[in-house]
């Protein structure tokens, strides 16, 4: 795809007027065509588009041919490149595929062999085992969050896979920190390296740190006073274990504060709902373990809580990463119970003083769940116009639609959404009965 072209149509589909400094420098070094490219950028820089648009550049026309895998170490990266792929790869077959996911529908997806595949490690190795893709011609290779991807000790599937991969001819490292040593099965060849850790302002420099001392050694009735000091702003707050990321969500939704939930025991389209919900405005608080730091499509997140210490720097950084994404600015909470020492790489600006709210805001919108998808033959068009013709709002009214293999979710004003889903549940979308329900935040 030409640039000015694949320019336009990020402009036009993805609302992005002009790219950052650091893609763009990506791009040129992709373009001088002089080996592979090793990118080393902060969490939150626009890493993914910056690959992408490398990837769609040098993609040759649709050839029911698999020319490029993308390998990402969570789902929910893959899910968020495919998304931005299929957004401006128009044209070209894109298939995710990751555990959680129904094996027999990316079987039947793969039957067509696509241009692009987006995956983990894992989830790919097993579908070339089974014989349902063959890698053997593929030419451009993608390791993103490779870092995290080795931490996670996804090394020995890469190896294999990539033994499965002869023919590459360029390759996309993708870190958010500097690699020691890059693997040797990666063969990198003559990389155009760009480091933009040090260059760019970190998001550390747009993000105030606070205080918030607790009286007691169970921090919840602290947090709960935090959460009420915030006017209902966007907030997500981090625990170091499962168990209690579900203690203080029971917790919060007592004292009717509405919150999501996110941590990994979780079924996959729970966690899907839960992020989809911060970002359409059904919820403003989500609780998660560390799993939600990094790999998530997360918008304009104006609060990160520690409510635990986080258990090492990187840790910390990549929590506060959530927020002051790209150029805006951020605050960050760190709980601290009396005599909990704060770790030298934990700097305050100031401690917090509270001044909570009787109680918190709803928040504006309340998310519609319908039981189709894509493999349902919906799309984001159809639910749009479902909604507007059938339930009693303005199309301009109507929030966020996200559209999955079997489910979809769209956000319209809480204060009319029972009367909607009544008129919506009378209805029929695309001539069939659809099963419609408000999505509550407790799975």
């Amino acid at each position: 795809m030409k640039e000015k072209e694949l320019l336009q149509t990020v402009k036009a589909r993805m609302g992005i007027e002009a790219l950052n400094d650091m893609q763009r420098q990506a791009l040129e070094g992709w373009k001088s065509g002089r080996g592979d490219l090793v990118l080393y950028s902060p969490t939150g820089t626009g890493k993914t588009l910056a690959f992408v648009l490398c990837v769609l550049q040098a993609l040759k026309p649709p050839m029911q041919q698999l020319q490029a895998v993308v390998m990402s170490p969570s789902r929910e990266l893959v899910i968020q490149t495919a998304e931005i792929l299929r957004s401006l790869a128009e044209g070209y077959k894109v298939t995710p595929c990751y555990g959680g996911h129904d094996v027999a529908d990316e079987k039947a997806s793969l039957t067509v062999t696509p241009d692009v595949i987006v995956a983990t490690p894992g989830r790919l190795l097993d579908h070339h085992k089974r014989g349902h893709i063959d890698l053997h011609g593929t030419r451009l290779l993608v390791l993103d969050e490779m870092d995290k991807a080795l931490e996670l000790g996804f090394e020995e599937e890469m190896r294999q896979l990539l033994k499965q991969m002869p023919h590459i001819n360029r390759r996309i490292l993708a870190s958010a920190t500097v690699l020691d040593v890059v693997p040797e099965y990666v063969r990198l060849n003559n990389p155009f390296v760009l480091n933009v850790l040090e260059k760019d302002e970190q998001p550390a420099n747009r993000i105030k740190v606070w205080q918030v001392k607790s009286l007691d050694k169970d921090k919840l009735n602290t947090l709960r006073e935090l959460l009420l000091s915030l006017d209902g702003e966007k907030t997500i707050v981090f625990a170091n274990f499962r168990e209690s990321v579900e203690r203080i969500h029971q917790a919060l939704n007592k004292c009717r504060i509405e919150a999501g939930i996110y941590h990994g025991a979780m079924d996959q389209q729970e966690r899907e709902c839960a992020v989809a919900m911060l970002n359409n405005g059904s919820i403003n608080v989500l609780v998660s373990t560390d799993l939600a730091s990094r790999g998530l499509d997360i918008d304009t997140v104006a609060h990160i809580v520690h409510y635990h210490l986080p258990v090492s720097q990187q840790a910390y950084i990549h929590r506060n990463g959530r927020t002051a994404r790209v150029d805006a600015t951020g605050q960050a909470y760190v709980i601290t119970a009396p005599d909990e020492a704060l770790p030298n790489w934990v700097s305050i600006d100031e401690p917090f003083v509270m001044h909570p709210a009787a109680r918190m805001a709803k928040p504006a919108m309340t998310t519609l769940y319908f039981q189709a998808g894509k493999k349902e033959k919906l799309s984001r068009g159809d639910i749009m116009g479902f909604i507007a013709n059938n339930g009693g709002i303005p199309a301009g009214d109507i929030g966020r639609i996200d559209v999955r293999d079997h489910y979809a979710i769209a956000a319209v004003p809480r204060s009319r959404g029972s009367e909607v889903l009544k008129r919506l549940q009378a209805a029929k979308i695309k001539g069939k009965k659809v099963r419609i329900s408000i999505k509550s935040a407790t799975p």
